[in-house]
């Protein structure tokens, strides 16, 4: 059963409340337009047919502050061409090419798994700063999806608190939309999943058949949008593996003189069912008087 005919069921058996007593057939209808009006303002494709689900009714916003952001690195739109900027926008233009590219025949191309070998090699720095590039593109959205679900760290980079409902929760319930547990940003093309509630069997949950129909949809629905999924360590966690599986393109992040060639060969073994792996070699010392800010990339 597809999210939407899951959603669908839903509305069927919701009761209205606090609303004066109307006929059974009255009250769907409301609901139903009521749904209807929620969806046209929901962030995707504006030219899409209107899709008749239930949708929260208030759904969370969260303000960014962007001159904070500016001080940890990470591109903003209103600080200019920095350096850190000019080195994600060569990094997302392959990237953008293959998910929309229809010669490319990339399947699901704009399904994009960030990771890397080890922790600590900076995948979350690289997803968000690539999600914040995307952002700024005049025809493209993006949803970011914290897909590190026993580690988490979006919430904290971007400072807020991350909803009780994400991505894990979603796979297990069925009246859950992904609408239901997006969260709108401050930055109008950027919209965010968190990892939801933890669960001991995390792997199993993203290996289901539930997860596939959610990627599946989330790689159709919206044919302007980019998800980035920041996931666990491929080496760490078999989570990062299973996620690869379902990938259209994978960003592995490489820290410059710390990860060793043999761990990033063993790292690629492991994604090898993706056909499209970039590789960012981050945190690099390359040119004099570069210093720890220098990011470079490498794309293969």
């Amino acid at each position: 059963m597809s999210i939407i005919e899951r959603a669908a069921d839903r509305l069927g058996k919701k009761t209205v409340t606090e609303r004066a007593p109307q006929t059974p057939a009255s009250a769907h209808l409301d609901q139903a337009n009521s749904s209807a009006k929620a969806d046209e303002n929901m962030p995707g494709n504006e030219n899409e047919p209107v899709n008749f689900h239930a949708v929260s009714a208030v759904q969370k916003q969260i303000s960014i502050n962007l001159d904070r952001l500016h001080q940890l690195g990470i591109v903003t739109p209103q600080h200019g061409k920095t350096q850190i900027a000019e080195q994600f926008r060569l990094i997302k233009r392959p990237l953008l090419i293959n998910a929309f590219n229809q010669n490319t025949g990339i399947k699901n191309g704009n399904l994009i798994m960030v990771t890397s070998s080890l922790a600590g090699e900076g995948k979350s720095f690289c997803s968000i700063n690539l999600a914040m590039s995307i952002a700024m593109e005049r025809d493209h959205r993006v949803l970011l999806i914290d897909a590190d679900v026993a580690r988490p760290s979006i919430p904290r980079i971007l400072d807020f608190s991350p909803e009780k409902k994400g991505l894990l929760d979603i796979i297990l319930d069925d009246y859950l939309d992904v609408s239901d547990i997006l969260i709108k940003t401050s930055i109008e093309k950027l919209t965010i999943i968190s990892a939801g509630t933890r669960h001991p069997h995390a792997t199993e949950l993203l290996a289901s058949q539930n997860m596939r129909n959610i990627l599946t949809e989330l790689a159709q629905r919206y044919r302007d949008r980019i998800v980035i999924f920041d996931s666990p360590p491929l080496l760490l966690t078999s989570e990062a593996r299973v996620l690869a599986s379902q990938m259209g393109q994978i960003v592995l992040v490489v820290e410059a003189e710390r990860t060793t060639q043999q761990t990033v060969k063993e790292a690629l073994r492991q994604i090898e069912s993706c056909d499209v792996v970039n590789l960012i070699y981050n945190k690099a010392r390359a040119f004099s008087g570069a210093g720890t800010g220098y990011y470079g990339y490498y794309y293969s």
